[in-house]
C-alpha cells in the first residue's frame, strides 16, 4: 500500500520550465542550431517527498510549489488570493502528446534508465533531465500500483469465494446429525469454528515466511539457523496455482508469430520469493558444471572447447528446471580464458546491461533490466540479482535472435572467486512463441596477478532453430554461433580494446601524429568508432525491432532484405528517411582472407561503388588488439569527383577466432575535425555499412578443405532528407542495386585468385 507521504505526493508537482534547441542536422551531417520553443510540464515529484521530513514539508510547498506572496495581513488578501491561485493554475502544464508516446515507448524497453540515457531522452523531446527523471519515477509507481490493485482485486475475489464456501460449509455441518454426540458440534476447546480455522491459517503462514526467510538467508550468504538444517535448494520448484500476469501488449512484430519481449512487465511480488529459490540452487548447479571435468564435459575435436555429455548431465542434475521441450536441441559448451581486466571491472560490466549489451554489441542486439530483486550487500554485487530481458544475435538476417527472460544472480564465494549465473524464468512467465531458454549459465571469474582474470564461461542453452536460414545451420548446430568459444572470443577481444583506449603510450606513424594530436582526440576517434559499431550491430540481424521485407530478383545468391527507419531529432543519426539492406551469402575462401581483403584500404577500389574508383589513404591508424587487424582507421577518398573528394571514411576492423567485422561510415570533414579536437562526437551523425565474417562452420566439417566463410554484406543510406517523406520505389531498386553490385565485385575479386591463403 502507499504510505502517507506518497499519497500526498501524488497532489502536488513542481514545474521546470526550460528554453533550449533542437538539435538537426544539415545534410552533410553537421549539427545546426535551430531554436523551438519548449513544452512545459507538470512533474510528480514523489523522490523528493518521499525523502523529506515531515518538518520539511511546508517549506517545501511554499518554496517549490507555490504559495501566497507579500504581506499575509494586507486588507486586500481575497484579490491577493484570487491571483495567487491564477498564478498556481498557470503553472500547471501537461507534457505533449508526442512527449507522452515517446516516453511511453522508451519506458517499455528501458523502465531505469540511467543519467546518460535521461540526457539523451532531454535533448530529444525538450525536456531536462530532472523531469525526464520524475516521469520515470511517476511512471513506475504508477505501474506498481496499477499490479497492487490488480492482486488487490483478484485476492478480494478470492477472499469473498473462501467466504462463500465456509459458510456453505458450517450449513452442512449443521444439517448432520453425529450418533455420538446428538448432532452438536464438538467444542474446539474454548475457540469457536472460525477462530479455530484462523489459527491453522495464521501457522501455515508463519512456516511458509519461515521457509522463505531461509531462503533469502541463503542467498545473500548468511548462515541458516538450526531447525532449517534438512533445506536442499533445487531447481524443480513448484510454481503455486496463481496466473501470472501476461505481455501487457500483445502486438506482434516480423511475421507475427513473435511477440516482443520488451513488453513483458517485472515479476509480481508473489514471483519474487521463487525466483530467488531458482538463482540459488541454479548458482550451485552452475559452479558444479564449471568445476567438474570427464565424464560431464568431453573435448570437442571439432572446435576444440568442452562439449556437455547430456546423458550424464540429467544424471548428476535430475530434477533441474524440467524436461526439454518438444523439438529443442541442446547447445551446451565450456571455455576457459585469461583476460585483460580486472576482476571486479569484470563483474560491475556483466551487472550493468547497458555496459554488459555494449561490450558484447555483436552478441547482444538488445538488453534491459525489467527489476532489480537486490542490489548486493557490502557495497558491491555480491548477492545482487536482476531480472533481465534480451535478444542473443548472430550477425546476419538469416539467422533468427534467441528472446530470453532470465534472471541474473552474482555470487562473491568463499575461495575468493566470483560467480555470475543466468536461468530462464519461462515456467513464470510463459512466451508462448518462445524458441530459447536458458539453463544455468554464466562465468566463475579468477583474480590473477597484474590485474589479469582467468574465466571460465559456461552456455547452457535449449533452442528450436528450425528457422535458421541453411547455409548458417552447420555453424549453430556446432555451438560456434552462440556457444561459450564466442563469448569468451568476444569478450577477450573487447577487454584488449577496453586496455587499448586506456593506454597512454602507444605506436603511431608520422601520418597519425599530425592528425591524432593528442590523448583526448585519440579517446574521441575511438568512442566515435564504438558508437558506429553497436549501431551497425543491433541493426543488421533479425531482431524483433528490425522488421526486415524480402527483395526478389536481388541478382544475389540469397534474398536482399531491406527495411526503413525515420530519423528525428537524433543526434547519432542524419535527419529523414533511412534505408537499410543486408543479404548473406558463402564464399569458399578462408575468413582471414576475406577480412584482410575488405580491411585493406588498398583493395577497397575493388569492391566499394561510393569510393568511385578514387584512391584511399590512411590518415590515422589507432591498434586497438594484439592482432594485426584489430584497428580503427581513419581514411581519406581522393577521388577525381570534386563532390566526393573531401570524404573521409571511419573505419574499424577487428577479428578473433569466431567471427570478424569490417565497418565504416562517411563522415563529413568539419564534423570529424571536432571529434580530432577532443570534442564529444555523440552529436556527430553516422549510418554505418559493412560486412560481418564468419566461418561457415567447425573446421573439420568445412565444405572446403581450407574454410569457407559466410559473409553479411549492409548498407544504411539516407535516401530522403524529409521524415514524412514517401518511400520511392526508386530508391529501393538502388539500393538493391548497389548491394548487388558489391557482391558480384567481391565474389569476382577473390574467386579469381587461384591461391588462397
Amino acid at each position: 500500500m502507499p504510505s502517507r507521504i506518497s499519497r500526498r505526493a501524488n497532489k502536488m508537482s513542481s514545474l521546470v520550465v526550460n528554453d533550449g534547441t533542437d538539435i538537426g542536422f544539415s545534410s552533410s551531417g553537421l549539427p545546426l542550431g535551430q531554436s523551438s520553443s519548449m513544452m512545459d510540464s507538470q512533474l510528480h515529484s514523489l523522490d523528493m517527498l518521499s525523502n523529506t521530513s515531515e518538518s520539511e514539508m511546508p517549506r517545501l510547498s511554499s518554496e517549490d510549489f507555490g504559495s501566497k506572496s507579500g504581506n499575509e495581513g494586507n486588507s486586500g488578501g481575497d484579490e491577493q488570493d484570487v491571483n495567487n491561485k491564477s498564478l498556481k493554475r498557470k503553472r500547471y502544464h501537461r507534457h505533449t502528446q508526442h512527449q507522452i508516446q515517446e516516453l511511453e515507448a522508451y519506458f517499455k524497453e528501458c523502465p531505469h534508465p540511467d543519467d546518460k540515457q535521461r540526457k539523451e531522452l532531454s535533448r530529444e523531446l525538450g525536456l531536462e533531465p530532472l523531469q525526464i527523471k520524475f516521469w520515470f519515477q511517476n511512471k513506475r509507481t504508477q505501474m506498481k500500483t496499477k499490479n497492487e490493485r490488480s492482486e488487490n482485486s483478484q485476492l478480494r475475489a478470492e477472499n469473498e469465494k473462501l467466504r462463500a464456501e465456509n459458510l456453505r460449509f458450517r450449513e452442512a455441518l449443521g444439517n448432520v446429525s453425529c450418533p455420538n454426540c446428538g448432532g452438536q458440534q464438538p467444542p474446539i476447546g474454548e475457540m469457536s469454528y472460525d477462530e479455530h480455522h484462523l489459527r491453522l491459517e495464521n501457522t501455515r503462514l508463519r512456516e511458509e515466511i519461515e521457509r522463505i526467510s531461509n531462503i533469502a538467508s541463503k542467498y545473500v550468504g548468511k548462515p541458516f539457523s538450526n531447525h532449517n538444517n534438512g533445506y536442499s535448494p533445487s531447481l524443480d520448484l513448484r510454481v503455486p496455482a496463481f496466473s501470472p500476469p501476461q505481455s501487457v501488449n500483445g502486438d506482434a512484430y516480423g511475421d507475427g508469430e513473435d511477440i516482443i519481449i520488451s513488453s513483458i512487465i517485472g515479476p509480481t511480488d508473489a514471483e519474487k520469493p521463487f525466483i530467488i529459490e531458482l538463482a540459488v540452487a541454479a548458482m550451485e548447479e552452475f559452479v558444479q558444471m564449471a568445476h567438474m571435468q570427464e565424464p560431464l564435459w568431453f573435448p570437442s575435436i571439432e572446435n576444440g572447447t568442452s562439449l556437455l555429455n547430456e546423458e550424464e548431465y540429467f544424471r548428476i542434475f535430475p530434477r533441474g528446471i524440467g524436461p526439454k521441450p518438444d523439438g529443442f536441441k541442446t547447445e551446451a559448451s565450456r571455455e576457459t580464458a585469461v583476460v585483460i581486466m580486472n576482476h571486479v571491472n569484470l563483474v560491475e560490466i556483466l551487472m550493468d546491461v547497458n555496459h554488459w549489451s555494449s561490450m558484447f554489441s555483436g552478441v547482444v542486439s538488445r538488453a534491459s533490466t525489467i527489476d532489480v530483486l537486490s542490489t548486493g550487500v557490502a557495497g558491491n554485487f555480491n548477492g545482487a540479482l536482476q531480472v533481465i530481458l534480451a535478444e542473443i544475435q548472430v550477425p546476419s538476417p538469416q539467422v533468427p535472435t534467441r528472446e530470453c527472460y532470465f534472471a541474473r544472480y552474482c555470487k562473491h564465494r568463499v575461495d575468493g572467486t566470483w560467480a555470475v549465473v543466468d536461468v530462464s524464468l519461462d515456467h513464470l512467465r510463459a512466451i508462448p512463441s518462445a524458441r530459447c531458454r536458458r539453463r544455468p549459465s554464466g562465468c566463475l571469474i579468477q583474480e590473477m596477478p597484474n590485474g589479469y582474470s582467468k574465466v571460465t564461461w559456461v552456455e547452457h542453452i535449449e533452442v528450436d532453430d528450425s528457422a535458421v536460414h541453411d547455409i548458417y545451420k552447420p555453424l549453430v548446430s556446432s555451438g560456434l554461433a552462440f556457444g561459450a568459444k564466442r563469448w569468451i572470443a568476444t569478450l577477450d577481444r573487447q577487454c584488449e580494446r577496453l586496455a587499448s583506449a586506456m593506454a597512454t603510450n602507444f605506436p603511431t606513424n608520422d601520418l597519425s601524429n599530425m592528425v591524432l594530436t593528442n590523448q583526448d582526440s585519440r579517446k574521441s576517434m575511438l568512442k566515435l568508432a564504438e558508437r558506429m559499431v553497436n549501431s551497425f550491430c543491433s541493426g543488421v540481424s533479425a531482431t524483433a525491432g528490425n522488421q526486415w521485407t524480402t527483395l526478389s530478383g536481388s541478382g544475389t545468391d540469397d534474398n536482399v532484405r531491406v527495411m526503413t527507419r525515420k530519423s528525428v531529432d537524433d543526434p547519432g543519426r542524419p535527419p529523414g528517411i533511412v534505408l537499410s539492406a543486408a543479404t548473406s551469402f558463402w564464399l569458399p575462401i578462408s575468413p582471414k582472407r576475406v577480412f584482410d581483403f575488405l580491411r585493406d584500404e588498398n583493395t577497397r577500389s575493388e569492391w566499394d561503388i561510393l569510393s568511385n574508383g578514387g584512391i584511399v589513404q590512411e590518415m590515422a591508424h589507432i591498434a586497438n588488439g594484439r592482432e594485426t587487424g584489430n584497428c580503427v582507421s581513419l581514411l581519406r577518398v581522393n577521388s577525381s569527383n570534386s563532390s566526393q573528394s573531401n570524404m573521409l571514411i571511419l573505419q574499424e576492423s577487428s577479428t578473433d577466432p569466431t567471427n570478424s567485422y569490417v565497418i565504416y561510415a562517411p563522415v563529413d570533414i568539419a564534423a570529424m575535425n571536432i571529434v580530432l579536437g577532443g570534442g564529444d562526437p555523440d552529436f556527430v551523425a553516422l549510418l554505418p555499412s559493412g560486412f560481418a565474417i564468419l566461418p561457415d562452420g567447425p573446421p573439420g566439417n568445412s565444405r572446403v578443405g581450407c574454410g569457407g566463410s559466410l559473409l553479411t554484406v549492409a548498407f544504411q543510406i539516407l535516401v530522403d532528407s524529409i521524415p514524412t517523406a514517401k518511400l520511392s520505389l526508386g530508391s529501393v531498386a538502388t539500393v538493391n542495386n548497389l548491394i548487388a553490385c558489391t557482391v558480384d565485385r567481391i565474389k569476382a575479386a577473390l574467386l579469381s585468385e587461384s591461391t588462397p591463403s
